[in-house]
Parts: structure tokens; C-alpha cells; sequence
């Protein structure tokens, strides 16, 4: 009987290289082939007789383990595996976890705070996709203090130059003579959004802290360490993306 074809970025998501989305960058980036050709985005792959390669290295898809760990990330730490310029990345402060793990969505490089690793790309896949709408909540600290005005311009949603936010919660949590801390929530993952609201209604950022995704919390968690997400956790954030996938079935 012939093994049915899939998706080559579905393929490398369950082989736990990497997320989906990130397996299409790295075919637009050429660094796939597949039995000795440059592999293209749409191509589909037999799972067992196909020999795939990403960037030289021979991808199977072997039984694992599958692993769902919580890391609280410092400032200076870029979220990728590696860096060209050899920056500090978060794969460096999982490394003892006996398994490769790579990030579920990203915090730049000044950002600190919740950020999910694991080894099941499908599971990366539904809880970054666009289409879930997961939650994330952040306690940024903004300089001076930010207007009525402002808050509204950014909750409301805005058009940047980048790209267009949708609408979002913004709440004040503390008021101090030269900061004001707020707390957003966002139910989208664009590029560095909050910094970039902030800086369109004139607000400088000092520091950006996420503290929640998908309703799992950050709690005390020191900053450089990571744990595992108990089985209660993995089952709540599989059933926020299960229902969003279904109910916005791609």
C-alpha cells in the first residue's frame, strides 16, 4: 500500500524541527531539499521513503518525546536556536532539557517575560497561528504619564506603517511621578507591536514584561529558568487551540 504524501512544513513540524510557519521560511530560504532538490513551498513528501534535508542535516521522523516547557526569558536573549551574530538565544537556557526545544512564537530581544518552548511543531503551529486569536497579556512600563487620549488611540487599533493592529485591552495598574505601568492584552502576534503603538501616540517604553498566554500565567517563575507545564496546563492550551482551529477550520 502507498504511504500517503503530506505537506513538507507539516511533515518537518511533526519530525519536531520546527513550527510550521517557521518550516516555510526555511524552504523560501532554500534551505530545504528533499531527495537532492531545492524543495518549494506546496511540495509534499513520503514520510517514509522521501529523504529530507534541512540546512545538510537529514530530518526523520522518529518517536519522541513529546516535551511543553515554560521559560521566563530574560532581556538580551534573542528568541531563535541560533544567532549569526552571536547573540544570546533562549535554546541556551533549555539546553538541559534532553530534548531540542524551540520557541512558540517569539519576544524580541528587550522584551522579558512567558515564553513556551517545545518539541511538537503542530502544537507551536495552533497557538501561533493568526487565525486562534490566543490571548497574551503584557505589564509594560511607559515613561511619565500617558493621556486618556492615548490609551484610547491605542486600544481602538491603528494603522502603522508596518501593518494595521486590531483592537486590544489596555488597563493602568500603577501611576508614579515619571512611569506608569500598564497592563495589554493582545489577541494577535504582530512584530513588536506594543513598542510600536507606544512610539506611534509618543509613549517611550522601559520595560516589557509578558506574564500571560492563553490563560497560563508566568507566576514566580525565576527570570532564566524554565519548568515543564503540568499536564492540566498542556490540556487547557490544546483545547484553546483545538476549539479555534475548528471553529476556523484552514
Amino acid at each position: 500500500m502507498a504511504v500517503e504524501k503530506i505537506r513538507l512544513q507539516k511533515f518537518l513540524s511533526q519530525c519536531s524541527v520546527t513550527s510550521r510557519r517557521k518550516a516555510e521560511e526555511l524552504i523560501e530560504q532554500g534551505k530545504v531539499k528533499v531527495n537532492g532538490r531545492k524543495a518549494m513551498l506546496g511540495d509534499k513528501v513520503d514520510p517514509v521513503h522521501d529523504k529530507v534535508l534541512v540546512c545538510g542535516k537529514p530530518v526523520t521522523n522518529s518517536n519522541k518525546n513529546l516535551m511543553y516547557v515554560m521559560l521566563h526569558k530574560p532581556r538580551g536573549f534573542v528568541t531563535t536556536l541560533s544567532d549569526e551574530q552571536g547573540r544570546r538565544c533562549v535554546a541556551d537556557l533549555v539546553a538541559d532539557a534532553g530534548v531540542r526545544l524551540f520557541p512558540v512564537g517569539r519576544l524580541d530581544r528587550n522584551s522579558e517575560g512567558l515564553l513556551f518552548m517545545t518539541n511538537d511543531g503542530e502544537f507551536a503551529n495552533m497557538l501561533t497561528h493568526p487565525s486562534r486569536h490566543v490571548s497574551k497579556v503584557y505589564r509594560v512600563t511607559v515613561k511619565g504619564k500617558p493621556t486618556d487620549e492615548q490609551l484610547f488611540r491605542m486600544s481602538e487599533g491603528m494603522k502603522l506603517e508596518e501593518f494595521t493592529t486590531q483592537p486590544c485591552d489596555i488597563s493602568v495598574l500603577e501611576r508614579h511621578e515619571d512611569r506608569t505601568v500598564l497592563r495589554f492584552v493582545l489577541y494577535e502576534g504582530k512584530n513588536r507591536e506594543i513598542r510600536k503603538l507606544c512610539e506611534a501616540v509618543g509613549l517611550t517604553v522601559m520595560r516589557l514584561k509578558r506574564v500571560e498566554m492563553a490563560g497560563i500565567k508566568l507566576g514566580m517563575l525565576p527570570q532564566g529558568r524554565w519548568r515543564e507545564l503540568n499536564e492540566k496546563e498542556v490540556k487547557k492550551l490544546m483545547s484553546v487551540s483545538v476549539s479555534k482551529e475548528f471553529k476556523n477550520n484552514d
